[in-house]
């Protein structure tokens, strides 16, 4: 039975899926949404939440595509830290600034600046963090891409397009580790299929 992804590709969290489907060169069925954001369908499995989705793929999926959760035991629970760093520590902030500065724009509704400054301040805190990580390694996890890279994509790629874009840019180590992950071939594809989403300004 074919693969199923419910959801958007606006969705920030339906272009984290995506993107781990295309690193693995799955073929999988986009199905429009009419509940919770992203539903994975694989057979009889179905799933919600986006990084348990990403996780199952990388782990059901292992020996196709790209390896995501490390080819040995010493590189896995790496990777799995800075997966938690992410989901625990960059999410929140960044969330934040992507509903505050991108989709509440785009619906009308007012920006609460008090709420982008502290979401702010709180990422910048946590990109000093990465700073120093990738400052020594080429990826949050050790020397490969994996899931714990994958996960930051699509927030970064809404950020990047307001004025707190210099949240990356100053922080030169992330800022080069952005410019490698958001070249990759999967990432490119997702990112345009979401651009094309994106409704355009009259």
């Amino acid at each position: 039975m074919a693969i199923k992804l419910h959801g958007s590709w606006m969705s920030t969290a339906t272009l984290r899926v995506g993107a781990t489907l295309y690193e693995k060169g799955l073929d999988f069925e986009l199905v429009p949404p009419f509940g919770q954001v992203p539903a994975f369908e694989d057979g009889d499995l179905k799933l919600f939440e986006s990084r348990a989705i990403t996780k199952y793929i990388a782990y059901k999926y292992k020996e196709q595509g790209t390896e995501l959760v490390g080819a040995n035991f010493s590189e896995m629970p790496i990777i799995g830290v800075w997966m938690e760093v992410e989901a625990h520590h960059f999410a929140g902030p960044s969330t934040k600034l992507v509903w505050e500065l991108c989709i509440k724009p785009m619906i009308g509704i007012p920006v609460d600046e008090t709420v982008v400054e502290e979401a702010t301040g709180k990422l910048n805190g946590v990109l000093d963090v990465y700073e120093a990580r990738l400052a020594k390694n080429k990826y949050l996890g050790g020397d490969e891409f994996s899931l714990a890279d994958l996960h930051h994509l699509p927030n970064i790629r809404y950020i990047l397009m307001t004025p707190k874009a210099s949240l990356f840019t100053s922080h030169p180590h992330v800022s080069r580790w952005w410019s490698d992950i958001s070249s990759r071939p999967a990432w490119t594809k997702a990112a345009a299929l979401s651009d094309a989403a994106i409704p355009k300004q009259a």
